[in-house]
């Protein structure tokens, strides 16, 4: 991959929500949601510049405060842009409004970030485009590694295990397990994009996160376990830190 490409992230967020109306701006952990992916955006540096992509002027209205507030200096790369009401309806693919963007402004890598994972850091971030730049490397995805035991059932109503076998149960610590996609963090290059019409395509390298990052926000009783979550991992705004 060619390091001096520009890398952009593209958070798009909407205001739409119906289980948690207005979401990503509904304070968690002391600041609004977006707040805690857009810092690690910012503070990664391998990422020029960080588009917001909203069709909620008060979504707009909260994130734009970041830039001016006590810690503007580390949202100068936000950019906040519209998306159309297509791309923000409630059946509208995440990658429809990837499309809309690259059609209109220029960038060779993007990572596509979820405010719904507010436990991602910078360091997974940067972890992500070590990765990318691997060679032969076209796409990264963020995963998280679980140690269950899966079963399936059959046409009679019967249950058997898909990843272990029964009589050779293996112990946790030597269990591999499988990884799962917490949907933190997907990268690719604008080429890859508009010719797959898809966030990952190629060769694609998964990148682990914590197990704690497994969790995202989607439901109301997702609220509290995330935000026990964050505090244990110490999550604190800058201003805070200060």
């Amino acid at each position: 991959m060619n390091r001096t490409e520009r890398n952009v992230a593209f958070v798009p967020v909407r205001g739409g929500s119906k289980s948690i109306p207005l979401k990503n701006i509904k304070i968690i952990n002391g600041k609004p949601l977006v707040y805690w992916s857009l810092r690690a955006a910012c503070d990664c540096k391998s990422i020029d510049e960080v588009y917001v992509a909203t069709d909620s002027e008060e979504i707009a209205e909260t994130i734009e405060k970041f830039k001016y507030g006590s810690e503007k200096k580390l949202f100068e790369k936000v950019i906040i842009i519209g998306r159309s009401a297509q791309s923000a309806s409630d059946t509208a693919s995440t990658e429809s409004v990837m499309l809309e963007f690259a059609e209109k402004y220029e960038f060779g890598n993007i990572v596509l970030i979820q405010a719904t994972s507010p436990l991602l850091k910078s360091e997974d971030l940067e972890r992500g485009f070590e990765a990318y730049y691997e060679e032969g490397t076209d796409s990264v995805l963020s995963v998280v590694r679980q140690k269950r035991f899966h079963w399936e059932i059959d046409e009679d109503g019967f249950a058997h295990p898909t990843n272990y076998d029964v009589f050779n149960r293996p112990r946790r610590q030597d269990f591999k397990g499988y990884l799962v996609e917490n949907g933190a963090f997907y990268i690719t290059s604008k080429e890859a994009l508009c010719r797959s019409k898809n966030r990952i395509s190629g060769n694609i390298q998964a990148v682990e996160m914590s197990e704690d990052t497994f969790f995202e926000i989607d439901e109301p009783s997702d609220w509290d376990i995330i935000e026990q979550l964050m505090r244990k991992n110490g999550l604190v705004s800058q201003s805070e830190r200060e």
